[in-house]
């Protein structure tokens, strides 16, 4: 709590030039008020008002004098129980020093002593103080304590005693014994009900349970506080928040399927040694080679059912047999329409309508192998040069495949064109004879021609 106010009575042991008690108590009533500031685990700073009724002698006699004297000082506690010690430990020592000043009266009489004047006296006098000591606080609650303390304290007029000697000061032990009341509510930013000085952990979240330091409470002691750890009563590693981790892969033992074996968090903790995706205690193929689709079990997806994989299918949309990597062979009904040719006018490379259904059946074709490639051949006569042939061959391809895709075709990068210009006549045409002669032979060389096969472009490309 920021505030303190103690009361206290005092005991003084006197040393000046009438009297040395330094070993005896001289108990004339002294009492005093301390106001005293927090201001930080090791300092406090007070303002002290105090009161004393010094005496020596008897009354009456030829050596005697009365003091009373009202003092007000400003004054620093070192604690101990700040740093060394806890702050809320029951024993909790401390130095402490003060500077201020006194005001009083004395009375009294002397014999002569040195160049003192002799005989009685009635004065005023005031002073400048300052002390230096140490003390014992005990803490009873965080309200109330006790304390005692004995102080070294010295005034610069050296007149209590109605002797002034030069150089001389008038110099007493004084020693305190009372009671201290905290005031007011320590501040406590974050509400856990630790003040903030004695907070180790002063943002604590609202509501979460802390022990005597102000800090989370950590059950296990394994540096995860409870509100954050999933398994308060077992010690784990603040990665898997605070929960065991027996085989160190980031997994907590309660979330691992392979509590005992090194895996990673996508399998729930378990290994995947072929790298498919699959755990190996679920793994029916825990060989699949990297990089290949696998199902639920991990094996090698298998689209249409052949018995072999997709990655070694080349044809794995379509179901075909193994000495045929999986491809179906064409049934005789492509095999003819493969034969079929689409012809070209002269110097043309437009599909003529007449050759609209052959194409259409094709493309059905293309549909009942989805898998296969199909080799567009174009041709031309003899007429020109072999450069504007070879050019006229491969837009007569280009055409049919333009005509393919228009109706649909899947997948059009399986249509491959090819043009070979004059080189490959259908009809050996006799040049010595007329165009005219020649004419129908000419036509039959104007023509698109088609190969069907497997993926592996095992196709006569030349």
């Amino acid at each position: 709590m920021p505030w303190n106010i103690q009361v206290y009575g005092t005991a003084l042991q006197q040393h000046n030039e009438m009297i040395n008690r330094w070993w005896k108590f001289d108990w004339n009533g002294g009492a005093g008020l301390s106001l005293n500031r927090y201001i930080s685990p090791s300092f406090d700073g007070g303002l002290h008002l105090g009161y004393q009724d010094m005496r020596a002698g008897q009354q009456g006699a030829g050596n005697w004098y009365r003091a009373n004297m009202t003092s007000a000082s400003l004054g620093l506690r070192l604690k101990m129980y700040g740093t060394i010690l806890k702050e809320d430990a029951f024993i909790g020592p401390y130095l402490s020093g003060t500077i201020g000043a006194g005001f009083g009266s004395t009375e009294g009489s002397t014999t002569a002593y040195a160049n003192n004047p002799v005989g009685p006296f009635d004065k005023n006098y005031s002073a400048l103080l300052g002390s230096l000591g140490g003390g014992i606080r005990l803490r009873f609650s965080d309200r109330i304590s006790g304390f005692v303390q004995s102080s070294f304290m010295f005034d610069l007029n050296d007149g209590i005693d109605g002797r002034e000697v030069d150089g001389g000061w008038d110099k007493y032990l004084q020693h305190n014994v009372g009671l201290g009341f905290n005031l007011g509510s320590a501040t406590d930013t974050d509400g856990d009900g630790v003040p903030d000085r004695r907070d180790e952990c002063p943002d604590t979240p609202t509501g979460v349970q802390v022990d005597r330091k102000g800090c989370p409470i950590d059950t296990d002691g394994d540096g995860v506080p409870d509100y954050q750890d999933q398994c308060p009563t077992e010690a784990g590693p603040a990665s898997t928040q605070g929960c065991p981790d027996g085989d160190g892969d980031g997994v907590a033992d309660k979330d691992d399927r392979c509590p005992t074996e090194p895996g990673t968090a996508a399998l729930q903790g378990c290994p995947d040694s072929d790298g498919d995706g699959v755990a190996d205690i679920d793994d029916q193929c825990p060989d699949t080679p990297a990089g290949v689709q696998v199902d639920a079990q991990g094996c090698p997806i298998d689209t249409d059912g052949d018995g072999i994989a997709d990655h070694e299918d080349l044809c794995p949309n379509s179901a075909g047999p193994a000495e045929n990597k999986g491809c179906p062979q064409l049934d005789e009904r492509t095999l003819r329409l493969m034969e079929e040719k689409v012809r070209f006018e002269f110097d043309q490379a437009r599909v003529q309508d007449g050759y609209r259904q052959l194409l259409d059946s094709i493309v059905v074709a293309l549909e009942r192998y989805p898998d296969h490639v199909l080799l567009i051949k174009g041709h031309a006569d003899h007429i020109g040069s072999e450069e504007y042939n070879q050019a006229l061959s491969e837009r007569r391809a280009q055409a049919v495949k333009d005509y393919l895709i228009s109706r649909g075709v899947q997948n059009p990068d399986r249509l491959v064109t090819r043009g070979y210009g004059e080189s490959q006549p259908l009809v050996q045409v006799n040049t010595r004879l007329s165009k005219a002669r020649t004419a129908a032979a000419r036509a039959q060389n104007r023509r698109v021609g088609f190969q069907m096969d497997t993926p592996d472009m095992k196709l006569d490309m030349e």
